[in-house]
């Protein structure tokens, strides 16, 4: 029997999630949404359909009787990566998409979202349950995407001479404070996601780690801090960095964090969201590779922690902040016994365990309610345009 009466928690999220894409989206002109300005990204006109293929493709097409796709060329056009599910536009080639438009690609929301409304506020309980599943993991997908949305343009402003701001309003200037440490006493703890919630499958089944006693920092490293690492000529010695590092140093030509300018001088800037700034000295440094997150770390005298160690101080009350996503150095594999989700989303995790680095917290790019203590990120070791950064640990 359909259900009746008020709409369920799942149908308001829905709209909720689906409606801050947009309000993302809202700042950017047709021309700014179009644009790829590198092969790791994607136009926001790209994401906002392939959320869309998402839900077309993976909960309407099988739960909801009778239902017809937009446009049958979608399929071709907005699929990520999944092999089950057919072949694909190339991801480098997706800022060629000029057509369909941004308004077209508008109505296609629209119109996949009115067919999930009836969906969510009409199928029988047991359709329902079985399309639960892969509705919540589509809405937790579309969360992602619109952390990348931001990444992503940010990099696409960074290229254009005019230094655009996507957000006129700056935000406050952090609150500077000493570094401070945290000793934990190690032994065997367990790691991984045990409920209640969602969680994707990369994060369990939780199992045992053993530990040796450690030492973290209560915050990460802030661009004040890093500056100095800077000035003292870190980019130019190969005493501190790992091998793959030193060598991306001298081919892409580093000498500081991406988007950042003047590092060497007495007034640096940095490009942000808000455009470009004065550099926020008490704020954590950010746009950094594992490579110059590691290379730091080693001119520190210290150690960046492994997923377990980051894991536990947050079961402890260590907290994130939310403004920078912590390199660990920690490979990112699969938890022992793991097994992936489902039908065609068995693709979204697994696939990609290998020659990736996990990273543990959040961002000021994050969704409100995407943050949590097992969440594993993960993004090559050379990675500099997410919101990305370190925390200091040491051997106790």
């Amino acid at each position: 029997m359909p259900r009746t009466g008020t709409r369920s928690p799942l149908a308001l999220g829905f709209d909720a999630v689906r409606a801050h894409s947009l309000a993302l989206a809202e700042p950017l002109s047709a021309e700014d949404q179009c644009v790829q300005s590198m092969p790791d990204a994607s136009p926001i006109k790209w994401h906002l359909a392939h959320t869309t293929w998402f839900f077309e493709t993976l909960v309407l097409t099988p739960f909801l009787p009778g239902y017809r796709p937009f446009d049958e060329r979608f399929a071709f056009l907005f699929n990520s990566y999944y092999e089950a599910l057919g072949p694909r536009h190339p991801r480098p080639a997706r800022g060629l998409l000029t057509r369909p438009s941004a308004d077209e690609v508008r109505a296609y929301r629209d119109a996949v979202d009115t067919a999930m409304r009836r969906l969510l506020d009409s199928a029988d309980t047991d359709t329902l349950a079985r399309a639960e599943p892969t509705i919540t993991l589509g809405l937790h997908h579309e969360q992602q995407h619109q952390e990348l949305m931001l990444t992503d343009v940010l990099h696409l402003l960074s290229q254009n001479p005019l230094r655009p701001a996507y957000r006129a309003e700056a935000p406050m200037p952090a609150v500077p404070s000493a570094m401070d440490w945290r000793t934990f006493d190690g032994g065997t703890v367990t790691i991984g996601h045990r409920g209640p919630g969602f969680a994707f499958d990369n994060e369990g089944p939780p199992h045992a780690v053993l530990l040796r006693p450690f030492r973290l920092a209560d915050r990460p490293v802030s661009n004040g801090e890093y500056l100095e690492f800077v000035r003292a000529g870190g980019y130019r010695d190969p005493q501190w960095w790992l091998s793959d590092g030193w060598a991306q140093v001298q081919a892409q030509g580093w000498e500081a964090p991406l988007h950042w300018a003047d590092g060497n001088t007495g007034a640096p800037t940095a490009f942000t969201l808000h455009g470009q700034v004065p550099l926020d000295l008490a704020a954590p440094a950010t746009h950094l590779s594992l490579y110059e997150a590691a290379a730091y770390a080693a001119w520190a005298g210290a150690r960046l922690p492994t997923e377990f160690e980051w894991e536990t101080a947050a079961a402890a009350g260590l907290r994130a902040t939310g403004q920078v996503w912590e390199w660990t150095r920690s490979a990112y594999d699969p938890y022992p016994g793991f097994k992936p989700f489902d039908g065609a989303a068995a693709e979204y995790n697994g696939k990609f365990m290998m020659g990736q680095v996990v990273l543990r917290g959040g961002s000021i790019a994050t969704p409100p309610g995407h943050i949590r203590p097992t969440y594993r990120n993960f993004f090559p070791p050379s990675a500099r345009w997410q919101f990305s950064g370190l925390r200091l640990a040491h051997d106790a």
